[in-house]
């Protein structure tokens, strides 16, 4: 196998693989916060940490991922002003926080199933880790934090090289934090929050610093050493997150092991650090205050698989951005079908065989390599679709081809079924019956060669957002405007 290449935004360059311990993988993912539901463009995070997952698995590596769940502790500021997201949520919808951390962390698992991500080997929960939290704080407070009225923070100038992952000095990375009256530095951040006087949070736990809640990049630190140890090999997250969240957490990492400067990698807590770059929505409703914003049961209300989204991500490189429109998502959904219906005619010929076979050597050693450069799932997927288009080629090794393949990149064309791509969309007015119908009379005009009449019954279903397939086992798909 090709050795497995990676972009380290710590270094800013590509660098091979090499595992902390021989044969294992360890990696944390920065999970949501779970105020509201996540928009699609959340969703590419997780499906770029799934892919390298997988990439980790195929090359043979025992796999530990950890996702994270923020339910307490994420300002609506990145840079530790506003106010606590899930506090606010749960004030708009006069509901427990509890209620709305539960809430929501469901409906990002049940996107997270739809997407086929793989589960992590553990969801941390970061309420679960309040000990652990006030404790880290307390082993690092005495050389690293001051206290002000408003809790305890964390001096950025007691640690080497901070901000060197957002290349702060020299790419003003750090413009988003605001002075705070007491701040020793501009870019000091919190560890913990005091509860101001006369306030109750819903979430609140005591501490030496006062009663209070843990603060946003505190959390990862503890959850992310309690269970991978440090240092561990990758962690990922949002390009945003290189910015703020990340350097904190890798100033944290620092004063926690006793370690200094980053150009040893290890001593920020993880030995890679990966981003992915931002979806680019142009119409506005990317973003969460916009009300109907772009989440994932919006697309398959529409009538799209939400795996046609998954094609979307996989068709551009994790750290380029990738432009969302609704052409392109319908593009991405026929690619899916083309391979699930060629995957499917497999399926009725054979089982799939124990290996591909040396037909398929030369294309299985280019999707390697173009998965081990970093995570080229662009390239992959064209290797896939050459092997889809051979002809006179073995089923069952064709099969076992497309399986070695499909693990990596996880559309699961095994098992999926052509006709669970036809998602009836939410403004559908046509019953599938009647569909048929005017199908069967189309049929019979054209065996009578009065294509008149075959076209009209094509246009009246085309006006009624059904798209007639002629040539097409499956007949007839939807195709609604968006």
């Amino acid at each position: 196998m090709t050795d497995l290449r990676l972009f380290n935004s710590l270094t800013r360059q590509l660098e091979t693989f090499t595992p902390v311990h021989p044969g294992e993988a360890r990696v944390y993912t920065c999970g949501p916060t779970v105020y509201n539901y996540p928009h699609i463009g959340n969703m590419r995070a997780y499906v770029f940490a799934d892919v390298l997952g997988r990439t980790l698995s195929f090359k043979g590596y025992t796999l530990t991922h950890v996702i994270n769940i923020t339910d307490v502790g994420h300002l609506t500021d990145d840079a530790d002003a506003g106010e606590d997201k899930m506090e606010r949520m749960a004030a708009e919808k006069a509901q427990s926080i509890w209620d709305i951390a539960r809430h929501y962390t469901e409906a990002y698992w049940a996107d997270i199933k739809a997407l086929n991500i793989r589960q992590p080997a553990k969801w941390t929960i970061a309420t679960d880790y309040i000990e652990q939290m006030i404790q880290f704080a307390k082993d690092i407070a005495d050389k690293h934090c001051y206290q002000l009225d408003s809790g305890l923070y964390f001096d950025v100038a007691t640690v080497a090289d901070y901000g060197r992952l957002a290349r702060a000095v020299t790419e003003d990375g750090e413009g988003r934090i605001d002075e705070v009256a007491g701040k020793r530095n501009a870019a000091d951040f919190a560890i913990w929050r005091t509860t101001p006087p006369g306030e109750t949070r819903q979430m609140e736990w005591d501490s030496p610093w006062g009663r209070g809640a843990p603060g946003w990049h505190l959390e990862c630190s503890v959850m992310s050493g309690a269970v991978l140890g440090f240092p561990f090999d990758i962690h990922t997250g949002g390009i945003d997150h290189r910015e703020i969240h990340h350097p904190n957490e890798i100033a944290q990492n620092q004063a926690h092991c006793c370690t200094n400067g980053l150009d040893v990698a290890a001593n920020s807590g993880a030995n890679v650090w990966m981003h992915n770059n931002f979806l680019v929505e142009r119409s506005g409703k990317m973003s969460k205050s916009s009300g109907e914003f772009l989440r994932l049961q919006l697309l398959i209300d529409k009538g799209y698989h939400p795996l046609a989204y998954r094609m979307l991500c996989l068709q551009a490189h994790y750290r380029s951005e990738l432009e969302f429109s609704w052409d392109g998502l319908g593009a991405a959904l026929t690619r899916l079908k083309r391979l699930a219906m060629a995957t499917a005619a497999l399926r009725a010929q054979a089982e799939p065989a124990e290996a591909a076979g040396a037909r398929f050597a030369e294309h299985l050693a280019r999707f390697d390599a173009a998965v081990s450069d970093d995570l080229n799932t662009a390239v992959a997927l064209t290797v896939m679709e050459e092997v889809a288009a051979m002809k006179k080629v073995d089923a069952g090794e064709k099969l076992a081809a497309f399986a070695t393949m499909d693990a990596v990149l996880g559309l699961g064309l095994l098992t999926l079924d052509r006709t669970e791509l036809r998602l009836r969309p939410k403004a559908a007015t046509m019953a599938e019956a009647e569909i048929n119908a005017i199908l069967a009379q189309r049929k019979e005009a054209r065996a009578a060669r009065d294509f008149a009449t075959s076209d009209r019954l094509r246009d009246e279903l085309a006006a009624q957002g059904v798209d007639a397939m002629d040539g097409d086992p499956l007949g007839w798909d939807w195709k609604l405007d968006t």
